[in-house]
């Protein structure tokens, strides 16, 4: 096993303000009053939680209000296996009702598009928009259990064509528009959506993108060839490309009069979202998601970990095409204000758009990728010294590891006075295992805590559960918003063996991970890109957290190589405009990672390369790389965002074992 663990306690970085009240000191009194439960702090109620799932949850549903056309009659009704629990068993509930409990004139949703294209709806709006679509949806022939898609900005638009789908009770699955054709129809083709949502066009970086004439590709190549229903980006021009063979959404809902919403009552786990793995290994995996552990789930993670409440104002900045749409969208079941902006967030001449969006809408809670956070650090952006940014309460990181460099800027630079969560979780729960807490200490390089309710610990090769040491990140005992399977995987074999192939009966995650002697997490990076020179583990993200302090370093990929019956370490770095690898820089680095690290983790070659792929939601692909570098293929290039980029890695001279 690797020998640098935890030893030390970092210093704290934030503190919770003496004398605030939080939604889980709201919880805390709930417990108090009706469960007789009595827990003074974050981790008393983390530690019961886990001690008393089924009550947990049963408490949850209550304080959060849930409306529910039928109780549960059963909480949690444990199976043999894992994944074959079942909860809140005879319950009846719509996903679309519950975010929908507002119909008043306060501002539900504002949207600002690159091309400054802005609109704002009230929550009045967003009900009667919700409302006709349904009616139209139903027109349409929809029914509960069919797959609607989208393919689509991140725009009011958007949220009222899902809203609509799950008020029905289909299945909502959504693409971003910057997403191929044959990316679309690995996706779409698998899961044969009845009806198409789409835009004419958005604009990304300056540009332009027309989007017609891909829907209709992939519309066309379906096997069931969906009707596509199509709103224009720019709502002032119109539809701006010929749309023969779609329908208007103006068109769609004009038969239909505004009334009060026929909301689907549905089982607990009826299917709500398909999405989707990143698909660099093959055609992506479709991962349904059920409508009541979503709720449940989100609900829990805004309000007891967020302090997300009916006056605050969240932007996360995300496409349509990553869990974190899905995640930040239930948010309206707090009743707070949704803050969209759609576009590049370093656009060309304002590369701080995204600040001054927070600063002129006055948001509470904003939330971004470490990517981002790593990349205005190295522009030199100083947010909190250009904007006003007096709102902002809460600042989420996720995506990959957030640097302990990067807490440091924050409170630096953009305000000392937030709650910096740093979360994880992934597309596979639609939500987080670890995650913020504004009751708790923020400490550098670290992510708060585990999410109530969730049994997540660190286990090594032996299955035993450890703290300061790294290891498999799982969970425990089931939880309400396990993924209900894969889309066309009746034996559930798949599903299976993505999560439970590694110690039985017990959710692997696939991270590499560690509990630290707070209670907290360290991700190290995903456990399928653990390095291993000389039988040591690494994870990739120890060795990134080093490299990027170096300035000339704008970021970074790191592989094992193969190398003679062992694996030997590579670097590949992307250096600022006009630089280039030198020994000076190769030294720098190699010392840097050694003084921090071990000289286990020094890589045996540091190469530059002017481009490094990606996913379409911005995501690092080291298997990929790792993939060119063996001469192996990569199976799904339209899973990445920059496909061109993997000619960085091919015949490179200094990588031959000739």
């Amino acid at each position: 096993m690797d020998t640098l663990h935890t030893t030390t306690q970092p210093l704290p970085v934030w503190t919770p303000p003496a004398g605030q009240t939080t939604q889980l000191d709201h919880f805390r009194v709930y417990l108090s009053d009706h469960y007789g439960v009595s827990a003074g702090d974050f981790d008393d109620v983390y530690a019961w939680s886990i001690a008393h799932p089924d009550t947990f949850w049963e408490a949850a549903w209550h304080f959060f209000g849930i409306k529910a056309s039928a109780r549960p009659t059963t909480i949690c009704q444990p199976a043999e296996h894992m994944m074959d629990t079942r909860w809140f068993t005879g319950a009846r509930l719509n996903f679309a009702e519950n975010l929908l409990a507002r119909r008043d004139e306060t501002i539900a949703i504002t949207f600002t598009g690159e091309s400054r294209v802005s609109s704002q709806w009230r929550w009045q709006d967003l009900y009667a928009m919700v409302s006709r679509l349904s009616q139209a949806l139903r027109h349409a022939g929809i029914r509960p259990g069919d797959r609607v898609a989208g393919i689509v900005p991140n725009m009011p638009e958007t949220i009222a064509a899902m809203l609509a789908t799950a008020a029905v009770g289909a299945i909502w699955s959504s693409c971003s528009p910057d997403f191929g054709v044959q990316g679309l129809l690995d996706r779409l083709g698998q899961i044969e959506p009845k009806l198409i949502f789409g835009t004419d066009s958005y604009y990304y970086n300056g540009k332009f993108c027309p989007v017609t004439d891909k829907i209709t590709a992939v519309a066309s190549q379906l096997a069931h060839q969906p009707p596509v229903v199509l709103w224009p980006y720019d709502a002032q021009r119109g539809l701006d490309a010929a749309t023969d063979g779609f329908t208007a959404l103006a068109d769609f809902v004009a038969p239909f009069a505004i009334q009060d919403i026929d909301f689907a009552q549905l089982p607990f786990d009826a299917p709500l979202y398909i999405l989707y793995s990143s698909g660099t290994t093959g055609k992506p995996k479709c991962i349904v998601h059920g409508a009541g552990g979503t709720l449940l789930q989100h609900l829990k993670e805004h309000r007891l970990h967020g302090n997300l409440g009916e006056h605050d104002r969240l932007c996360y900045f995300t496409t349509c095409g990553w869990m974190m749409w899905n995640w930040m969208v239930s948010a309206l079941a707090t009743g707070a204000t949704l803050v969209l902006y759609d576009g590049s967030p370093l656009l060309p001449g304002e590369p701080d758009i995204l600040w001054r969006l927070v600063s002129e809408q006055q948001v509470t809670h904003f939330g971004t990728s470490a990517k981002y956070l790593s990349a205005i650090e190295k522009l030199g952006l100083q947010p909190g010294q250009r904007w006003p940014l007096t709102a902002l309460t809460t600042l989420y990181s996720t995506g990959s590891p957030l640097l302990p460099e990067s807490y440091d800027y924050v409170y630096r630079h953009i305000k000392p006075d937030l709650t910096l969560s740093s979360i994880s979780g992934g597309t596979d729960i639609v939500s987080c295992f670890a995650l913020g807490s504004a009751n708790r200490t923020v400490y550098k390089g670290e992510l708060q805590v585990r999410g109530l309710g969730l049994s997540v610990e660190v286990w090594n090769e032996a299955g035993q559960a450890v703290v300061g040491e790294k290891g498999e990140l799982v969970c425990t005992r089931p939880f309400p918003n396990m993924p209900l399977g894969f889309w066309n995987d009746p034996d559930r074999n798949k599903y299976f063996q993505a999560y439970f192939g590694r110690f039985p009966n017990i959710w692997t995650h696939g991270d590499y991970a560690e509990v630290t002697p707070r209670g907290g997490l360290i991700i190290y990076g995903r456990s399928d890109t653990v390095l291993n020179p000389g039988g040591v583990r690494i994870g990739t993200a120890e060795i990134y957290r080093q490299v990027e302090t170096i300035p000339e370093v704008l970021e970074s990929v790191c592989i094992g190589q193969a190398w003679f019956e062992d694996e030997r370490i590579i670097l590949f770095v992307r250096l600022r405009d006009g630089l280039t690898l030198d020994e000076d820089l190769i030294t720098r680095i190699k010392q840097r990672i050694r003084q921090e690290t071990t000289p286990r983790h020094v890589p045996a070659k540091i190469i530059q390369v002017h481009d490094i792929p990606r996913t379409l939601s911005g995501k690092i692909v080291e298997g990929a790389v790792k993939a060119v570098v063996h001469a192996q293929e990569v199976k799904n290039t339209e899973a990445l965002a920059n496909p061109e980029a993997l000619a960085c890695f091919r015949h490179i001279a200094a990588l031959s074992m000739a």
